[in-house]
């Protein structure tokens, strides 16, 4: 069992760092110091889909640490 969940929060760390660098939001100098000139929309298409991955994915990651840390080896 131990593999596995070493195996799971590997894949899964990998796979949140792409999703959150594929996000298009603030993709401005700018925007990294709080200062973006673009309206607030809201997610549509592709860039909802890609967002709800990548919650689903950082979920998955936590409780595979979790899993890590309380389950014996």
């Amino acid at each position: 069992m131990s593999e596995f969940l070493q195996w799971l929060m590997m894949i899964s760390a990998v796979l949140l760092i792409l999703l959150v660098l594929l996000q298009q939001r603030g993709a401005s100098l700018g925007a990294g110091f709080g200062s973006s000139s673009e309206l607030i929309t809201t997610r549509r298409g592709l860039e909802k889909s890609i967002f709800n991955v990548t919650v689903v994915v950082a979920v998955v990651f936590v409780l595979s640490i979790l899993a890590g840390f309380f389950l014996p080896a």
